[in-house]
């Protein structure tokens, strides 16, 4: 069976293409998906139609075709990429050739060199079948209540994970994770959102901030009109891009069941649940679960993480546990002053104050959701107030009767 080669063509004047054109129809091989003039739009064209080869013409416009073959040779390594002109210059031919051409063709095309070329494009495809890439895991830190801290772990989990990462905020009308990095975003999931149907590497990377060798940001946008603009099937083709792109995304949303947030953790392949250890937050993480619960996403895609915990909080953990009806993953401790010191600075805690004891169950946590097998550094139970209501002499304590109090 012959195999057909989808192409694309940059032609500046219309008489080369209809050239081209009446060459490439001549050869059954090929089928031509596109043409045209203009650089950006031609390559929004391969973006979405993905051919096989990239004909590149360099006659009246050669720095415009030498430039779109560097692109389409660092961008789409997989597209076999020939340059064409009527001028056979040994200097013009290198130079398309060091840019990333594999083959050159004069104008006007003969058929042997045609057919020659297409062989070997050919042979070129056929070494081109790639498995799968890898798609990057994505991790969304929640809580269906504010004030629990979830951007701050998201912002030093982000920073503790091993492998190239992206933070996103999602809390399109007032995200601050800027603060927490100390950068100042010149782009947003705005921006990466309307252009999101020509979206490559290089627009990807023009979107993001970067923060470290490692770490890079997607800011929210600094406009509420710009964030109004955001629709929750924009963020779902952002967040599957960026999959393309980083090997982990940790997701920032916002504390309500709207459809931009259920997008997020519909897609999440683990929701960090976040709580601290106080009635409101309690029965607001028993309902978030109750939630999951009815949206179908299966428990193990849930770590629940106890944020702000001290030794002073007069709580049973086992009771906790017991009403959620899920085990806890991580105890985040307490330490008002050293988290603020970090988020003034603009740097993660992680790096700011490696050796503290928060910054030490971060890490504890992010090697956890990295695939490393370690044990949860279990806080040894308390006897406070409602503790003394345990011991022997005294009724059983029960936190689902006090919880249907409240």
């Amino acid at each position: 069976m012959t195999q057909t080669i989808t192409m694309v063509v940059l032609s500046a004047g219309l008489e080369n293409f209809k050239e081209i054109r009446q060459a490439l129809s001549a050869d059954e091989r090929t089928r031509l998906l596109a043409g045209g003039n203009d650089a950006e739009q031609l390559y929004d064209e391969i973006v979405r139609l993905k051919p096989a080869a990239a004909l590149i013409t360099l006659d009246s416009n050669p720095e415009q075709g030498i430039e779109m073959i560097k692109r389409l040779a660092r961008e789409r390594p997989t597209m076999a990429i020939i340059s064409a002109a009527r001028s056979d210059s040994s200097d013009l031919i290198l130079r398309s050739l060091r840019a990333g051409a594999r083959d050159f063709l004069r104008i006007p095309i003969f058929a042997q060199e045609l057919k020659t070329v297409l062989d070997r494009t050919v042979a070129f495809s056929d070494d081109q079948v790639e498995a799968p890439r890898k798609k990057g895991r994505m991790i969304s830190v929640f809580s269906s209540k504010g004030g629990c801290g979830t951007s701050f772990l998201a912002t030093n989990l982000a920073a503790a994970m091993a492998g190239r990462t992206v933070l996103v905020d999602l809390n399109l009308q007032a995200g601050d994770l800027p603060l927490f990095l100390g950068v100042d975003p010149k782009y947003s999931i705005a921006d990466m959102a309307e252009h999101r149907a020509r979206l490559d590497e290089s627009l990807v990377n023009s979107f993001i901030t970067p923060y470290s060798s490692t770490l890079s940001l997607l800011a929210a946008p600094k406009e509420v009109d710009a964030a109004d603009e955001v629709e929750p099937e924009h963020i779902f083709e952002v967040l599957q891009r960026l999959r393309d792109s980083y090997e982990l995304v940790v997701l920032d949303p916002q504390h309500t069941f709207d459809a931009i947030t259920l997008a997020a953790l519909d897609q999440s392949d683990e929701i960090i649940l976040v709580l601290t250890l106080d009635i409101p937050a309690i029965r607001s993480t028993q309902r978030a679960l109750e939630i999951f619960d009815r949206l179908g996403y299966p428990r193990k895609k849930i770590r629940v993480v106890v944020n702000r915990w001290s030794k002073q909080i007069d709580l049973d953990l086992q009771q906790v546990e017991k009403f959620l009806g899920e085990a806890v993953s991580g105890f985040i401790p307490s330490d008002y002053q050293t988290a603020v010191t970090s988020i003034n600075l603009g740097q993660p805690l992680v790096q700011s104050d490696s050796n503290s004891k928060l910054a030490q169950e971060i890490r504890r946590l992010a090697k956890v959701i990295g695939g490393a097998s370690m044990p949860v550094a279990e806080p040894k139970p308390q006897r406070g107030f409602w503790g003394s209501l345990l011991r022997r002499d005294q009724p059983q304590f029960d936190l689902q009767t006090t919880m249907g109090k409240v």
